[in-house]
């Protein structure tokens, strides 16, 4: 049966069940290249990502401008669907912290957060303080302990939120590795349940810089790990929403080493022993089109000092075009990351390595999962295939019940959105 009408079918379907949801997030860093509306007919939620949370704590409150208007968004779809307000983000802490210290604190971050979705009319709110309690971007400058008070205050925020939004949806943004899982204990976790509507649960990750061994960052096997961890601890499988990330990520291994096996490999330090700062050992690589595109024949050199696929530019002779699309000549331009193709690299070709595993990669049938280790580079790839993506959702679905879907984030497949039709073939497929 043609996608589109697979879609058409799975939206009147999830319509009718009123508890399956679709969500995608749509981050304010790739707005460009977007997917057509026949590929789209399924999801039922919209994440805006992000606002700052600090916003949200101070008095009064900052004023949360979004990068599109809520009526832009609904234009990228051809069906109703909600618009949600997604608050925080891997690396924000700081603004969670405050508001949820006290009773006045919380109650003043829940009506600023209220006033705000009124004020640009959203339908819904995901809080996406990954990390309350500790194990934060911030853990090594404020330890755990500091932060045991957040275990009890993340339920009462919550509350509050939801006390004051009334009717709207309120969801959470929640970690996949159990380590991470520090405010969700069998006490707190059912008093989280009785204010949030569903839970978005980030199976993704689950290999990070605070690793020091290969392992894959996203698996049938880690999903449901998560999803078994999350139904014990409180919540129903009816509002949980497994996560698909449309990204791979690379890990540098140590030196001396032959990793023919994907769990277990050594790596270099991925993160700074004494602030936890990344050493640029290991990041992600998206499947949106810019990272399959080859460089124009021809380049001019930067007249504003922007370089790469997005900016058409090449730097000067002498001069690195860095990950973050700006030409330099420090480390951080010309080490890791560095885009070969736009001027001068010192570092590993990250792009040539990706494009070799994608061609050369390996399932692991045991855990549910793609990788490859690149001998020439020390690279570790991790990430999930559309096939994968289909057999996740369908043996969750099978296992423990669940049919909600999530994904980080909706113009990351950009290249052929095999990622998101995969997705939504299977979130159809297990709602029909």
């Amino acid at each position: 049966m043609h996608l589109a009408l697979l879609l058409s079918l799975g939206a009147a379907a999830v319509a009718n069940a009123a508890i399956s949801r679709n969500i995608i997030y749509f981050d304010q860093w790739h707005t460009t290249e977007l997917p057509p509306k026949n590929l789209t007919g399924a999801v039922t939620h919209v994440m805006m990502s992000f606002a700052n949370s600090s916003l949200f704590a101070a008095q009064p409150a900052g004023k949360y401008k979004p990068f599109q208007s809520i009526k832009q968004v609904r234009q990228l779809f051809d069906h109703e669907l909600n618009v949600c307000l997604s608050i925080g983000g891997w690396n924000d802490n700081s603004g969670f912290d405050e508001g949820v210290k006290t009773s006045s604190s919380r109650e003043r971050f829940a009506k600023n957060i209220a006033s705000t979705v009124d004020r640009l009319g959203f339908d819904c709110i995901d809080i996406d303080w990954e990390y309350p309690g500790g194990n934060g971007q911030d853990y090594k400058q404020v330890p755990n302990c500091k932060k045991r008070n957040e275990i009890k205050a993340f339920p009462l925020l919550l509350k509050e939120i939801k006390k004051y939004i009334g009717r709207k949806e309120l969801s959470i943004a929640v970690p996949g590795l159990e380590r991470d899982m520090i405010a969700y204990t069998s006490a707190e976790t059912p008093r989280i349940n009785e204010s949030v509507d569903f839970i978005n649960v980030m199976t993704y990750d689950l290999m990070n810089r605070r690793d020091n061994h290969t392992t894959h960052h996203a698996s049938i096997e880690g999903a449901a790990s998560a999803i078994k961890r999350y139904i014990s601890l409180g919540f129903p499988a009816s509002k949980l929403a497994i996560g698909i990330p449309f990204y791979a990520k690379w890990f540098t291994t140590k030196n001396g080493y032959t990793c023919n096996q994907p769990i277990g490999c050594p790596t270099e330090p991925l993160e700074d022993e004494l602030d936890g700062s990344d050493t640029g050992k290991s990041g992600s690589m998206t499947f949106e089109a810019t990272n399959f595109a080859a460089p124009p024949a021809k380049l001019a050199i930067t007249p504003d000092n922007t370089c790469g696929v997005r900016a058409g530019f090449k730097c000067a002779e002498g001069s690195c075009c860095g990950e973050s699309g700006w030409c330099g000549s420090t480390p951080a331009h010309c080490g890791t990351g560095c885009h070969f193709a736009y001027g001068k690299c010192d570092g590993i070709d990250i792009s040539s390595s990706f494009h070799q595993a994608l061609k050369n990669g390996y399932t692991d049938e045991e855990k549910g999962a793609q990788w490859y280790w690149d001998a020439k580079t020390r690279i570790f790839w991790s990430w999930e295939t559309p096939e994968l993506i289909q057999k996740k959702i369908s043996f969750l679905a099978d296992t423990y019940g669940i049919k909600s879907v999530m994904a980080w984030a909706l113009a990351q497949d950009s290249n052929d959105w095999s990622h998101l039709k995969a997705m939504q073939k299977g979130f159809v497929g297990v709602n029909t």
